[in-house]
């Protein structure tokens, strides 16, 4: 087979790895790829947003299976212009990708069939939103309704830094149309879960669960950021809360999508909080995570082509899926400033070194040129691992980090412990 993968990041890195290792596959292309995927992948130069053009490339090149990582070109319609061709692709359609592209129809989706989620509140206008949170009781959640990278959340502890985020949003447009309307909904202090789940559009396969950290400071302090590590398994993790997901989140999902025409094939990512052991959903996302798919996909032990192929010709059944038992992790090393000024181009030292004591490098942010990798971005490495304890896991993973330095290098030091 020939394979063709979307996207440029840790987590599409990650995807060409395990992908890598099926005996089916013979050509692995990555549009457009990093400095680690071209050991792996012919890296094509193409932006991601130009679907015409990704479309075009699948079609010469006669891929038989493309597999899309972000969300922008899956909310630009590439899936519908694949089926158009009669292309092989993993994702959903424009309109069932619309409950990540858009929170306010995800929130008003969940009110409608029944779907745990924040009490909310959905305004078109900065005035009546700041009208609204005069009355509000606090902490709240304020996020922009469209794509904004993981950066467009902000979690408001007093009236002041609510009305500060409403005027980013809808006044200093800082995330264009994308803040055209926000939510505002209650907040929720639990433990923040990952649930994701590859579908056909009826059936559904869960994929083994994961915790990532989102904020950039060590115990979630300072900005939301597009992620700064992820451990597998969720450590609370049984079998009725598992059960409960599935019941009151999965399944009303994709049966409520198909329902409204919206048949949902792909990756369907669930963000929880679980509060109580009750699972509530922050957000929907329509691909897979990042960086939780670093770590689990170390879990992995089935061939993924035959899940993928499966979803996107629409019969995801007797479909082997064995895991490894063990702990996975993965730790972003990210430049300095990110998720907000930082600078690149800085180089790379220790890989190798780091390689050796048996982690998993994923690139993120990286360029290769003059036989050395630089810094192309605010995430820039995934260093992740398995072992059989979370304990042995984390401290691989940190050993390694030890060998790994560029300018102005940073990271969480305490992914994997206890949560504030």
């Amino acid at each position: 087979m020939k394979i063709l993968i979307v996207g440029s990041g840790g987590r599409e890195h990650a995807l060409i790895w395990k992908i890598s290792q099926s005996k089916r596959v013979k050509n692995i292309y990555s549009i457009s790829g990093n400095a680690g995927t071209k050991d792996l992948a012919q890296n094509v130069d193409i932006k991601v947003s130009n679907i015409i053009e990704i479309a075009d490339f699948a079609q010469e090149e006669k891929i038989d299976l493309t597999v899309i990582g972000p969300e922008l070109p899956l909310s630009l319609g590439i899936v519908d212009e694949f089926n158009k061709r009669n292309l092989k692709i993993f994702g959903p359609r424009q309109k069932a990708a619309y409950i990540e592209s858009s929170k306010a129809f995800a929130k008003e989706f969940m009110r409608k069939n029944n779907i745990p989620t924040p009490e909310f509140n959905i305004f078109n206008s900065p005035d009546s939103a700041l009208d609204y949170i005069k009355e509000a009781v606090f902490p709240i959640v304020i996020k922009a309704d469209g794509l904004t990278g993981g950066k467009g959340v902000f979690i408001c502890e007093d009236v002041n830094k609510a009305e500060e985020s409403i005027k980013t949003i809808m006044v200093e447009k800082k995330f264009g149309e994308a803040g055209d309307k926000i939510i505002v909904e209650r907040f929720l202090k639990g433990q923040e879960m990952t649930f994701m789940v590859i579908s056909d559009g009826k059936r559904v396969i869960p994929l083994v669960t994961s915790m990532d950290y989102k904020k950039i400071f060590d115990y979630d302090e300072g900005p939301n950021t597009g992620g700064m590590g992820a451990i597998s398994p969720f450590p609370q993790i049984d079998t009725t809360l598992y059960n409960n997901i599935m019941k009151s989140i999965i399944s009303p999902t994709i049966e409520g999508l198909r329902f409204e025409g919206k048949e949902f094939r792909g990756l369907l990512y669930a963000g929880l909080m679980i509060v109580n052991n009750s699972p509530y959903v922050l957000e929907f996302n329509v691909r897979f995570g990042d960086p939780e798919t670093q770590a689990i996909l170390l879990r992995l032990k089935s061939d993924i082509v035959d899940l993928l192929e499966a979803s996107a010709e629409g019969h995801l059944i007797d479909i082997p899926v064995e895991w490894d038992t063990s702990v996975s992790a993965c730790v972003v090393l990210s430049s300095k400033g990110y998720p907000l000024k930082y600078e690149t181009g800085k180089v790379i030292d220790g890989l190798k070194r780091a390689k050796s004591l048996g982690v998993e490098i994923f690139h993120a942010g990286t360029i290769f040129k003059d036989n050395s990798f630089y810094t192309s971005s605010g995430r820039v490495l995934n260093i992740c691992a398995i072992a059989p304890t979370l304990k042995e896991t984390m401290k691989k993973i940190y050993d390694a980090i030890s060998f790994v330095s560029f300018d102005n290098i940073y990271f969480r030091q305490d992914i994997g412990r206890s949560k504030k």
